[in-house]
This record gives C-alpha cells, structure tokens and sequence, in this order.
C-alpha cells in the first residue's frame, strides 16, 4: 500500500481537486447555456434535501474510518483496519439502501410539498441513486485515506468529474426539446454515472491493493463468529467518532436545505414570480458559488490530509506537529485564496459574461460575495482540525449559530422587495464569516494557537499590487480582443502578485522544494 507524507498528500488531492475543477467548469459553463438558468434552478433545488439525507448515511464516517484507520496502522494494527473497513460497509449499504427507496417512494410528496416547484420531481427522482453510490465511495475514501494513500481518491474523484461532464451534458441537449423539467433530469442522470464510475474505480483499487485474493467480504465473513466482539467494538467506536460529526454536517446540510426553500418563498413573498425566483436561485447556487469555490479544491485537499495527520500526531501527544501542520494548511489557503479574491471581485462582470453569457446579475452577484471568499478558505482546515482532536461537538454548536442567523437573516432581508436576492448574498455571506470565525477561536482556545499576523500583512501587499495592475490593464485594453485582454489581465495580475510575495519571503525555495515531483529541481 502506497503511503504519501502530509504534504505530498495533500499535493496529490490538490492536483486532482484542480483537475476536477477545470474539467467540472466545462458542463458548469455549458449546461446553463442548454437549459438556462431556470433549468439550473430545476437542477440545483433538489441537491439540499439529497445532501441531508448523504449526511445523515456517511455523515463523519469517512472521517472516523480514516481517523481510526490511522490510529490502528501506526500501531500496526492492520487486522483492526479491515474489520473497521467492514463494519462501516455494512452500516453505509443499510443506510443507504433503505434512504434510497424512501426517496423512491416519498418522491412525489416530497417535491410537492417540501420543494418550492413541483417541476423538479423529475429531477429528484433521477438523483436517488446517487445516495447508495456517494455512500460507498466515501467509506473507501476514508479507508484509503486513513492509509495515507491519496491516489484512489484521486483518481476516482477525476474518473467521477470526467463521465459526469459528458453524460450530463450529452442526455440534457438530447432530451432538451421535451421541456427544461425533462432536461435538467436528465443532466442528474448523467451525475448518477459519474458517481458509479468512481465507485467502482475505487473497488478495483482496493481489490488491486490486497495482498491476498479474498477481498474485505470474503475475508470476514468466515471469521465473522470468532470476531464479531471486534466488529462489535469497532462500530462502538466509529459512532461515537461519527455522531458529533454527522450532527454538525447535518447542522449545515438542514440549514443548506432550508435555505433553498427559504430563498425562494421570501422572493415569492416579495412579490417574484415562481419562474423568475427558481432562475435566481440558479445563478446563485449553480453561476455563483461554483466560482466561489474553485480554489477550495486546496482546502479540501488540506482538510482530508489534516485528519489522518493529526490523528496521529495527537494520538502521539506531538503538539509541535499539530501546529506545524495547521500553520501550513491556513497558510496555503491564504496564499492561493488571495488572488482568486481579488480576480472575482475586479473581475466579477467579465468573468461572468465570459463563463455564462451576458449576465450583469449573476456578475454583481460574485462582486458581493467575492470577500466572504476567504473565509470559505479558511473554514475547512479549522473544521478538519477540530474534528480531528475530537472537539466535533464544538464544530456543532458553531455551525449552529451561524446557521441559526443566517435562516433569520434569509427570512428578514429576502422578502423586501428592495433587497431580494441581494438580500439572501448578505445572509450567506454572514453565516461564512461568522461560522469561519467560531472555528478559529475555538481552535486558539484548545491549541494554544495563533496564526502569524505578518503572513496577513505581506498577503495584503501582494494583493493590493495585483490590485492596482488589474485596474492598470481594465484602463489601457491592450488588444483587441475581451476575452484575450482579460486572460492577460490575470495573468501579468497574478503574477505581479507573485513576484510580491516571494520579494517579501512569504514563499521561499524551501516551500518549493517540499512540492513533490517538482521540487527537485529547486533543491539544485
């Protein structure tokens, strides 16, 4: 079993996170421009109530198997690793199982009832399959992260990315001519086989990484009577891990849905048409904040890597490597989230107009969420980190209160015709913050620990320099062309924002040579 260091690990998850991105930008830009952004809010609505109930199946498994697994591993436990390997497979497929067929069954009450536009049933019912698959592949996730081995995950995630962009895109401009309801279902059906094709490369990799033939279930079922006092232990073990986390996932994944649903009935109560306000919460929720979290595929790869690592290093009682740690992955997301900040709010209408068509709204959009951005960022690795050091429950009650204001926020601002959807940007926009900052003071709180006001400082300038060049170049177009201006744009941008920060050493040669494959060669 391949086992990669916490940074190479990391630069593996942030490789393939970065290569998702891309290749899921592409059906992100053109699958508003097949179904529109009506058809978008079609498609995006039933996402929240599929994710609370993930949540409630997976929950803070992956992150208890990955915890526990590599708690057993570094004390060579690796018989424990397989029967939590086991144990989790039975409970997921159960759990899943039985919420897949509720979602069959329930479909028709739950979109006419629950969900603000019956039109989505289609979709919804497309999108059930989707909770056995996710299910599955995360209980493997957490496994091979607890190994420390990224690569699975990777390519997984990058086998999940490229089936789902073809087929979505592909079955939606098929069934196109039937209706947008028609469409934007058949757009899930292709995420469905996404999510199958990445399952099952993560069954080939797990079958490829046994010593022996028999696989997990071959291997414990025959020994099931002997140790069924393990397995029993183990998922003692992996729900008390798993509940704390679960009820916070589940904190905001139930906010996340009600939000959805809040949304659209303050804009309706505001005097918005049904159609207008479903193609609203489309460009929010499928325009905006897929830019919004483009760079947090470094935070997600930061917040994977984290719990495994300090897993054990807390397992160790080695507080130099906890701080060590979190220090690198707060640093990278202020490092890499800057730029990408300071592109979307200069930027916003360009980038806009280029990625979706002519859209003013959907640019003013990004515009007002643009500095909540870092926050994003930054939230990830807090949240890993306390889950990691068994504090979920502060976790918990911090999403909670963020998620309590932004619910009553939604409500207050929305339904003024004045504010509308402006009204529910600033209501998320305060839950990021607010939430982001409980988690860095509860992390102060139990670690001691202080993140280097001199990083934000030098950040500052390097953006503040990438700053005044964008407005250089938006002054003095150059060329022609819009969209060659604005690549040229953020290109001579962000490397001014480079050339920067390395001038004032926030990146140093020895950051570069700690990157796996490349660093070598600075090490010369």
């Amino acid at each position: 079993m391949t086992k990669q260091s916490f940074i190479k690990g990391t630069m593996i998850l942030l490789a393939a996170g970065m290569i998702n991105r891309i290749l899921g930008f592409v059906p992100r830009i053109m699958l508003p421009r097949i179904i529109g952004a009506e058809g978008i809010g079609l498609y995006q609505m039933g996402y929240p109530f599929l994710i609370v109930i993930i949540t409630i199946v997976t929950g803070g498994i992956p992150l208890a198997i990955a915890k526990l697994v590599a708690e057993s591993e570094s004390k060579g436990e690796r018989e424990r690793s397989k029967s939590i390997l086991f144990v989790s497979l039975c409970l997921t497929i159960t759990l899943s199982t039985f919420f897949t067929l509720f979602c069959f069954i329930a479909s028709p009450w739950i979109t006419n009832n629950l969900l603000t536009d019956e039109r989505v049933f289609y979709t919804f019912l497309s999108m059930s399959p989707i909770i056995l698959f996710v299910s599955i592949s995360a209980v493997f996730r957490g496994y091979f992260q607890g190994l420390h081995n990224m690569i699975p995950t990777a390519v997984s995630s990058i086998t999940e990315t490229i089936v789902r962009s073809i087929t979505m895109l592909l079955f939606s401009y098929i069934v196109l001519p039937y209706g947008v309801e028609y469409a934007a279902a058949a757009a899930m059906i292709g995420v469905v086989l996404g999510e199958l094709a990445g399952m099952c490369i993560l069954l080939v990799k797990y079958k490829n990484s046994q010593n022996r033939r028999s696989h997990v279930f071959e291997n414990n079922k025959t020994k099931f009577s002997k140790n069924q006092k393990d397995h029993f232990a183990n998922l003692k073990t992996m729900v008390r891990i798993s509940v704390p986390v679960t009820a916070s996932k589940l904190v905001g994944s139930g906010a996340y849905f009600l939000e959805s649903i809040m949304i659209v009935q303050s804009l309706a109560i505001a005097g918005i048409a049904t159609k207008v306000a479903t193609a609203q919460y489309g460009m929010l929720q499928g325009m905006v904040i897929p830019i919004l979290l483009l760079p947090s595929a470094l935070t997600y790869s930061l917040s994977v890597s984290l719990v495994p690592s300090l897993s054990e290093a807390a397992a160790k009682g080695d507080m130099k490597t906890i701080h060590k740690r979190l220090h690198q992955s707060l640093r990278l997301a202020l490092v890499t989230g800057a730029p990408f900040i300071i592109i979307m709010y200069f930027l916003a209408d360009p980038l806009c107009a280029f990625l979706y068509g002519e859209n003013n709204e959907v640019g003013a959009m990004l515009k007002m969420m643009a500095p909540a951005a870092i926050f994003i960022y930054f939230q990830a690795p807090l949240q890993a980190t306390l889950q990691a050091l068994n504090k979920a429950g502060t976790a918990l009650l911090n999403t909670f209160i963020g998620a309590s204001i932004k619910l009553t926020l939604i409500y207050v601002l929305a339904a003024k015709l004045e504010m509308g959807i402006l009204g529910a940007l600033i209501a998320i926009s305060i839950n990021i913050m607010l939430v982001t900052l409980l988690h860095l003071r509860s992390v102060m709180n139990y670690l001691k620990f202080y993140m280097k006001f001199l990083d934000f400082i030098k950040v500052g300038v390097g953006g503040f320099a990438m700053s005044i060049m964008i407005l250089i170049m938006v002054q003095q177009p150059w060329i022609e062309s819009n969209l060659a201006q604005f690549l040229l744009t953020c290109t001579l941008s962000i490397l001014t924002y480079l050339l920067v920060i390395i001038w004032l050493k926030l990146i140093d040669r020895y950051d570069l040579v700690r990157i796996p494959w490349i660093g070598k060669y600075f090490s010369k």
